[in-house]
């Protein structure tokens, strides 16, 4: 009589145990045509695999983001240039003293924004003017986590950012700050920073194509806030408001925060003036000028 099997055994053998016992037996992982093709690094490079790279940076963050409850997340974009107050006086002081002050690279702006090494003190002085910027992206951030704190898993809401400086970090750092966990989507760019420390490890994943992070960004938003940024920021945003306008996507709570840099920044009155979009297109998205207002656009929607 033969024994009962378990329906959930494996059929097939452990990757990672074949690779494991590779290794114990003392066989190096040369570059060969031996070597099993899914550890062969020069061989998931090539252009030819380049499919086989868009499903698994599609599968890991989502795998893992499965294994951590993370269902639903609130984007938070912006510049990634923007310091907190602390710094940005700073920066000021050294560059009116010194004419200019160095610092380490401005990474990128959630997908592009660089800068030079230098800040002159017309520069300074805009990053000081616009720091209240970091500091109302840190106070959303912990609104949100706050918020989730005495939820069930499935109603909590994630801070979800870009993984960068600037306000991607204020927004992890908001989170962090009341004890909340929160995801950062970095990007690898020849002039990368590693992600900002108040991304939570397991949830700080790193991305090569554009397109793939963008897709998980929006695959559990449940709301996007775009502070001021630069290209980068601009991308993303009229991305997202493509997708909800064209149907590609649900439509979410799309807040644009700073009112005044938005209005002069893009003429959307113009864009109905001319034809190019319909006056219901306007509806798409919202103002707001402070952490609660748009923390709060984001709760009526969803009758929270």
């Amino acid at each position: 009589m033969s024994s009962t099997r378990n329906i959930h055994d494996r059929r097939l053998a452990d990757a990672w145990a074949t690779l494991k016992s590779h290794a114990d037996a003392g066989l190096p992982l040369d570059p060969d045509a031996s070597r099993l093709a899914f550890a062969d690094p020069e061989f998931l490079l090539r252009r030819e695999t380049r499919g086989i790279r868009f499903q698994l940076e599609l599968l890991k963050p989502d795998l893992e983001q499965q294994a951590h409850g993370i269902e639903n997340t609130i984007v938070v974009f912006g510049s990634a240039r923007f310091r907190d107050q602390q710094e940005a006086d700073a920066l000021v002081q050294q560059a009116a003293a010194a004419g200019a002050v160095t610092q380490q690279p401005a990474g990128a702006d959630a997908g592009g924004e660089t800068g030079p090494g230098k800040v002159d003190e017309r520069r300074a002085r805009a990053l000081a003017r616009n720091a209240h910027y970091y500091e109302k992206a840190r106070a959303f951030g912990r609104l949100v986590a706050e918020y989730s704190a005495d939820k069930e898993p499935r109603d909590q809401l994630f801070v979800c950012t870009g993984g960068g400086p600037g306000i991607m970090e204020a927004a992890n750092r908001g989170a962090d700050e009341a004890g909340g966990v929160s995801v950062g989507l970095s990007i690898a760019l020849p002039m990368e920073e590693a992600a900002n420390r108040y991304v939570t490890p397991a949830l700080s994943f790193k991305f090569h194509y554009f397109a793939l992070r963008k897709m998980h960004f929006m695959m559990r938003a449940k709301a996007l806030v775009a502070f001021p940024g630069g290209f980068g920021t601009l991308d993303e945003l009229f991305e997202v408001i493509t997708l909800v306008q064209t149907r590609k996507a649900r439509q979410v709570p799309i807040v644009l925060f700073g009112s005044d840099y938005w209005k002069r920044l893009v003429n959307f009155e113009m864009l109905v003036d001319e034809g190019v979009i319909s006056p219901a297109d306007l509806d798409l998205f919202q103002f707001a000028d402070d952490p609660e207002t748009a923390w709060n656009l984001i709760k009526t929607f969803y009758r929270l």
